[in-house]
């Protein structure tokens, strides 16, 4: 399941990141998020989510919420 799939305030540990391209795989592994971390969906919006992930909050768009998988 995706972060789009996943359920608004219930905490997920991250399984994998599906990503293609490193350059966004090592955008996401310098916000914290990577496999076995936990994040936590806040809002979910047409275009995207808000997430949390350690102590920082962040929008990402679908296209970046579908790439990580819990």
């Amino acid at each position: 399941m995706n972060l789009m799939n996943a359920e608004i305030g219930k905490r997920y540990i991250v399984e994998d990141i599906t990503a293609a391209d490193a350059e966004v795989r090592g955008f996401l592994f310098r916000l914290g998020c990577y496999s076995g971390e936990p994040i936590t969906v806040i809002a979910r919006k047409r275009r995207g989510c808000t997430v949390a992930i350690k102590d920082g909050r962040y929008s990402f768009d679908r296209d970046l919420a579908e790439a990580i998988c819990v």
